[in-house]
């Protein structure tokens, strides 16, 4: 299947983002680790968050947890403290994408896990017991959501859990959000030196919680904004906070780079209801920036800059070589297609010099299994008309992407 796209010459619309994938997740194994008998409200209706709520709702011996690294990660660590022996499985790309690093820490606090395949990655069989905890090291460079599992078990722990990061700490911004709903859910969980997150064995309370909306989700609204050839373009999105926890929160201030104001609204209460997004006429002339604690929104801006023509340097990219796909060879493959010819560097860089070639006539763009390579390619389509292989991989995180965009005025047609 494919989509071709095409853009309304005027916007001005409202959007309903789907709630935090990233929060929702982690509310989900803390929900389960309390004991909670009432799930979050505004859970995401994305698949990595599905298939956490069918794994902790029926524990079946074997779980499929599909592309959802998120899922792995988490669910390795979740079935490493609770009873019963269980295979934890996914897609052939999963079976591909590293685990070792989590596998060896829980091992080290006393998990039961085995390989069933190939040495370092999925699929797993884990008998779950009672583990003592204690002063863990990782290294601070590894997937924040290797980090994140161990952290939110820590809890239920007997000595509950020292968390020491050697080296650089990346995606901080994600550790911090997982310590921020531990909380919500009464866990003592702090940073207690600059490298080091303490966590008392204190158990988690079961309550009443609400999932914000995707951050995430909202910056490929601020990227149709931005490339929209309407000044008068606005773009209403509900469900945001100001100051949110989420990383990728973030978006606001970067796109204020590339012409994108954002204006928050808020009733008497004091209760977010909805962010507005227009244009402000001011573009910096070349972007750098260090994406090494919002890695997932890399895709969104390598591909804005090189359409509105912004050369750019971007590092902080090492772990986007182990997402669903390999984004950096990704997004170089596909943007060649349009003419722009990126380069990389210390498998943590992509640069652009503002140069095009010549594009390859009715390119479409291919989407690897990866829901960002679609998300992100599809507001091109405000530029000239866009062809999407696969699109139905949205599913992932933004489900209802498509359905918005037509809602929106764009023209999606399936072909």
């Amino acid at each position: 299947m494919k989509y071709t796209i095409k853009a309304p010459t005027k916007l001005n619309l409202n959007v309903s983002l789907p709630a935090s994938k990233s929060i929702s997740n982690r509310a989900l194994i803390i929900y389960a680790l309390s004991g909670g008998r009432m799930l979050p409200l505004n859970l995401s209706d994305c698949d990595d968050t599905e298939v956490i709520i069918e794994a902790i709702r029926h524990m079946p011996e074997v779980i499929d947890i599909k592309g959802a690294g998120t899922a792995m990660r988490f669910m390795t660590a979740y079935l490493s403290v609770m009873r019963g022996t269980h295979i934890i499985t996914g897609t052939e790309r999963m079976k591909h994408r590293p685990i070792g690093v989590l596998v060896d820490a829980l091992r080290k606090l006393g998990a039961d896990i085995e390989y069933v395949g190939e040495e370092g990655y999925p699929p797993l069989r884990i008998t779950g017991r009672t583990l003592t905890g204690g002063m863990l090291e990782i290294a601070g460079n590894v997937s924040s959501q290797y980090i994140s599992a161990l952290l939110m078990i820590g809890p239920v722990l007997d000595e509950g859990l020292e968390l020491r990061l050697t080296g650089d700490i990346v995606s901080r911004p994600y550790i911090d959000l997982t310590l921020w709903v531990m909380r919500e859910f009464g866990a003592d969980a702090e940073w207690s030196a600059g490298d080091t997150i303490s966590v008392k064995p204190q158990r988690y309370k079961s309550r009443d919680y609400f999932i914000e909306n995707d951050w995430s989700g909202a910056s490929y609204w601020y990227e149709i904004v931005a490339l929209a050839k309407d000044r008068d373009a606005v773009v209403r999105l509900s469900g945001l906070t100001d100051g949110s926890k989420q990383g990728d929160s973030v978006v606001k201030y970067i796109f204020s780079l590339l012409g994108v104001k954002t204006v928050f609204e808020t009733k008497q209460s004091g209760k977010l209801q909805s962010v507005t997004l227009k244009k402000s006429g001011r573009c910096v002339p070349r972007l750098e920036y260090d994406f090494v604690n919002s890695p997932d929104l890399a895709q969104t801006f390598v591909v804005t800059c090189c359409i509105m023509g912004v050369p750019f340097h971007f590092c902080g990219l090492s772990t986007l070589k182990i997402k669903e796909t390999d984004r950096i060879k990704a997004l170089k493959n596909e943007l060649r297609k349009l003419g722009y010819v990126l380069k990389d560097a210390n498998d943590s860089e992509l640069i652009w010099d503002g140069s095009r070639q010549e594009p390859m006539a009715d390119a479409a763009i291919d989407t690897y299994e990866d829901h960002r390579m679609a998300l992100a390619f599809a507001p091109v389509s405000l530029r000239q008309a866009i062809t999407i292989n696969n699109p139905t991989v949205v599913t992932k995180s933004y489900p209802h992407f498509w359905d918005d965009l037509r809602d929106a005025g764009f023209q999606v047609e399936e072909h």
